[in-house]
This record gives C-alpha cells, structure tokens and sequence, in this order.
C-alpha cells in the first residue's frame, strides 16, 4: 500500500472524530469572549443602580436635616428614616453576589423600607404648611424626584443586561462555552417587593 493510500485510509478513519472536535471548539469558542462580555455589561449596570441610590441616600441626609429645623415635633418620623437610611446602606452587594437571589432580596428590601419612611417624611411635610413652602425643601425634593427617575431608568437597563446575559448561557451554542470554560451562573434581576415600591413619592405642593 502506498503512502498516498495509507494517508487516505487514515483521513476516512478519523475524519468523523476530527470533525466532531473542531466543530465542538468552534462552538464552544462562540461563548469565549461574548459570555465574559455580556457578563461585564450586566455588572457595569449594576455599578449604576447602585450610584444612583447612593445619590439618593445623600439627598435624604440634606431633606431630612432641612424638615427638622420646621418640624422639632416630629422626631419619631426622623428616627425611622434614619434606622431605614443606616440599615439600605449597610447591605451592600457586588458583583459575585449576583447570583445569590437571596441577598439581592435583601438589598431590595431595604430599598422598600426605605422608601417607605421616606414617604411618611413627605407626610409630615404635608402636614406642615411652613416647611411644605421652604425654598431648600422644595430644591432638594425636586432634586429626589430627579434620583429617582434615575434609579428606575438604572434598574431597567440593569435587568436588561441581565436577561441579555441568562438568555446567552443557556442557548445554543455560547451555552456551550459558557458551562464548560466560565462556569457560568445566571444573574438576578432586580424587581420590587411591593407594588410601585420603586416609584418617587408623590408630593402634591398645592401648585
């Protein structure tokens, strides 16, 4: 037999396995780059969700100091929205936690609380015809509603990177190179514990 016809032996023997492996790198190579960068994109959005109600925890800081110097009277209201400020702060995520639904539970109830405390301020300030009128109230709480918008603008964009992201590791083929090289985990997005719980409180200022 010639060396041609061992050659020729040797390719239709092995051919079927040779195919089947470079088309199996061919395809898992198709998640290589796009899973980490999808991956990146959902956490870059998240980094924005969280600037944003870090915004928002600074502006409660100015409103709540400025309701005081009108309000002395209503100090139990002050208190809960400072215990609810402290304890949204203190849960703080990163990007491994992810994929914990669990603690992005808890970081979005806190956020709830909050805003939950928040409204009763807003209440209070109703209730007070002197500081409803201040200038620095009004400015801040224009200011909050502003933040909030943002943050709901922030978390959309964050759940739809994350949805990009879960869709890419579970079809064909990036799934492929997603399980096998980057062990990927889906992503929680983030939702309200409450109806409307991520809405801006609604502050009619008798315009």
């Amino acid at each position: 037999m010639t060396q041609a016809h061992r050659s020729g032996s040797f390719f239709r023997r092995f051919a079927p396995a040779i195919l089947a492996a470079m088309a199996a790198l061919s395809l898992s190579a198709c998640g290589i780059n796009s899973v980490p960068t999808a991956e990146e994109e959902a956490k870059a959005k998240w980094a924005d969700v969280q600037a944003q109600y870090q915004r928002r925890y600074n502006l409660i800081d100015n409103l709540v100091a400025t309701v005081k110097a009108a309000a002395k009277q209503e100090q139990d209201t002050f208190v809960r929205v400072a215990e609810a400020r402290s304890k949204a702060t203190s849960i703080q995520i990163n990007t491994d936690d992810l994929s914990d639904p669990s603690k992005v539970q808890q970081f979005q109830q806190a956020q709830t609380t909050l805003n939950q405390s928040l409204g009763r301020l807003i209440a209070t300030v109703e209730a007070n015809p002197q500081t409803k009128s201040n200038e620095n109230f009004r400015d801040l709480q224009s200011q909050l509603e502003g933040t909030e918008n943002r943050i709901a603008y922030a978390i959309r964009d964050y759940n739809d990177a994350v949805r990009a992201y879960n869709t890419r590791i579970r079809t064909f083929p990036d799934a492929i190179g997603a399980k096998l090289i980057h062990g990927a985990k889906p992503m929680t997005p983030y939702q309200a514990k409450s109806p409307k719980a991520e809405d801006a409180p609604k502050v009619d200022f008798g315009a």
